[in-house]
């Protein structure tokens, strides 16, 4: 894990080029104490650890299926699977789960050090109790991922490519049909791809979404009037509400989702899976 320091930090976005209905802001100024945070996403390695020692059974598995990006799945299994009718380049993919993240005919013994995917709030929430850690609250994770600069609109910066190197793994080309891979990637990268930020963290803007502690509902002016123990106490039960996710995917592209800035919010169901949402854990 890296040691976070304590320090003030404003929290949202600085810029304006963010998605109103994601209300990232007003920015607030807030004063966060030291803590850490894993290096890295969890790996599909350290979950496989954790099912071995617990027989912890995910949500995927529960429900039988996953959503899977389409350009994941063979091209002749891709018509097979149901079409969410607005965002059309995902399929419910029966049989996939972490250790199936393509479904059926897919294997896990080539990416074990790739973040783990399809795995639901729930069971990141049961992970982090394994662990004896936690989810980070969206503040910790902006802090963290802003590691000391402020108003930037990456964890390195404020340019997205610099002298032609990509500093994250998103989506290059015309999304969703066609990814030119120009960063090396279609899906995932393994975890300590790219370089760290200035707390030492990696991949803190695409790659795949972190879940994190507080629900979605929680606009930026709360953070300030709430103590960080409300969140804890609060929030961090198994539920089926909405909660934050933070720090983009592989699938983010500007013409539909700049998600990939620090200041990005999103959100998901907390039983959702797919093949994009990933975690990491706090103490």
């Amino acid at each position: 894990m890296c040691s976070i320091p304590s320090g003030d930090f404003t929290m949202g976005d600085a810029e304006g080029v963010g998605y109103p209905a994601d209300r990232e802001k007003p920015q607030v100024k807030l004063s966060m104490p030291a803590f850490e945070m894993d290096q890295t996403t969890v790996t599909i390695q350290q979950f496989k650890d954790f099912v071995e020692d617990t027989g912890y059974i995910t949500d995927a598995e529960k429900y039988g299926w996953s959503y899977v990006f389409h350009l994941l799945l063979p091209e002749e299994e891709r018509d097979k699977h149901p079409v969410l009718p607005r965002t059309t380049w995902w399929r419910a993919v029966e049989g996939a789960y972490w250790k199936k993240p393509e479904g059926l005919h897919s294997t896990i013994e080539d990416k074990l050090n790739h973040p783990v995917t399809h795995v639901s709030r729930n069971d990141a929430m049961a992970y982090c109790k394994w662990a004896g850690k936690r989810l980070p609250t969206e503040a910790e994770w902006e802090y963290a991922a802003r590691s000391g600069y402020e108003n930037n609109l990456y964890p390195w910066g404020n340019e997205l490519v610099i002298e032609r190197e990509h500093q994250c793994n998103i989506w290059q080309g015309k999304f969703p049909v066609e990814n030119t891979k120009e960063d090396g990637y279609l899906g995932t990268a393994p975890v300590k791809t790219f370089k760290p930020n200035g707390y030492g963290l990696y991949q803190m803007a695409g790659n795949v979404w972190e879940w994190c502690l507080n629900p979605a509902s929680i606009s930026l002016s709360e953070f300030q009037s709430k103590e960080a123990d409300y969140y804890l106490t609060n929030y961090s039960k198994d539920s089926d509400d909405e909660f934050d996710t933070r720090g983009g995917s592989f699938l983010c592209h500007s013409s539909y989702c700049n998600r990939y800035r620090v200041s990005a919010r999103h959100k998901s169901s907390a039983a959702s899976s797919t093949s994009n949402l990933g975690f990491r854990c706090v103490k």
